[in-house]
């Protein structure tokens, strides 16, 4: 009973540390402060986000088209338009090519940057999601959600030249830039770690206590990676090993997160309507410093890796329509040009 009370002690003594830590960031001049709404509009629902600091563009996968956002007007710039049901982009560093994960097509659809056109199509598995350039093959991985596997497209000659069986349903993905591409894979709660030279799974690691996962980030200096979780959880995993290093709290509905390799920063989106901010003290060592209040349904996001700037989207929404057998988790209608940016900055 006495070691009991300890420990409550103790626990109840930590999680205060925690609150109070959290609360001093946010007060702190430099906290994390939603600095601009951008007002969009525009019809569907919305996916992955990504960020081009060179050209100083944002790109939102927005169902049968993509959103190409001027981040220094804070504008629409272009769309790229023909596409069937849209997740998200990945840019090649040569700074002329993007590529786009059409998940309704089962397309990897190839784009000139310079004139948002779609130069080719390439067939990859059943609703790609996830997609990402790998640089050290110089090929791009579209991760197929209804297929359970991955299409690996040669971005010189713009062909498929492998197909990776994997052991569940893949949500996000990341490559740590040294010939390893790892994905979350959310129906088994597990990640797994592939070699790109060889287009093979190498280990498939458990989450656990991570329930769902689905946004990744990676932190390649330190060999961390940061999967966001159904069940409030974020799982810090070393890289190398698969090992848990550490947990963290998080909001609840997260899908994306980000890690900023300047402050040493991860962020998880929350579709309740937050933005968790975790520390990285030391690559064993994390804590949340702050937990923003964003709005209802912003549960994705991009950084800008040169200014650290984050950016949200989300929309107004209707009121919930009544769960049925065909449709047991139905999602709130969202109101017509509510669409909007929000701009996070210190």
């Amino acid at each position: 009973m006495i070691r009991k009370a300890a420990s409550g002690v103790l626990i109840a003594g930590l999680g205060l540390a925690v609150m109070f830590s959290s609360t001093a960031w946010a007060q702190k001049a430099d906290a994390y402060q939603i600095k601009q709404t951008w007002k969009l509009g525009g019809e569907g629902g919305w996916d992955y986000l990504l960020v081009d600091s060179q050209a100083h563009l944002l790109y939102i996968a927005r169902n049968n088209r993509v959103m190409v956002v001027d981040l220094v007007a804070g504008k629409e710039k272009a769309e790229i338009t023909g596409l069937g049901g849209t997740h998200g982009v990945a840019l090649n560093p040569d700074g002329k090519t993007g590529y786009i994960s059409d998940g309704a097509a089962g397309m990897i659809r190839v784009f000139d940057r310079s004139t948002f056109q779609v130069t080719a199509s390439v067939q990859a598995g059943t609703n790609p999601d996830s997609i990402l350039y790998e640089p050290t093959t110089r090929s791009v991985y579209a991760f197929n959600g209804r297929s359970k596997n991955a299409t690996v497209m040669d971005t010189a000659t713009n062909r498929v030249v492998a197909t990776i069986p994997l052991p569940g349903k893949p949500e996000f993905s990341q490559a740590d830039g040294q010939g390893h591409v790892f994905v979350n894979i959310e129906d088994t709660s597990q990640l797994v770690r592939i070699d790109a030279a060889n287009h093979k799974v190498l280990n498939v690691w458990p989450l656990a206590p991570c329930e769902s996962p689905s946004g990744l980030a990676i932190d390649a200096a330190h060999h961390r990676l940061f999967s966001v979780c159904d069940n409030k959880t974020m799982a810090i995993v070393d890289s190398d090993t698969g090992k848990l290093v550490a947990t963290q709290p998080i909001g609840d509905g997260p899908d994306a997160d980000r890690f900023d390799t300047k402050d040493q920063l991860a962020f998880s989106s929350n579709g309740e309507g937050s933005l968790t901010v975790v520390k990285e003290d030391s690559p064993d060592k994390f804590h949340v410093v702050q937990t923003l209040p964003t709005k209802r349904g912003a549960r994705t996001m991009a950084i800008d890796s040169r200014t650290g700037t984050i950016y949200l989207v989300t929309a107004e929404f209707g009121p919930k329509p009544a769960a049925t057998a065909e449709h047991p988790r139905p999602r709130p209608a969202i109101l017509a040009d509510s669409f909007e940016v929000l701009v996070v900055e210190r």
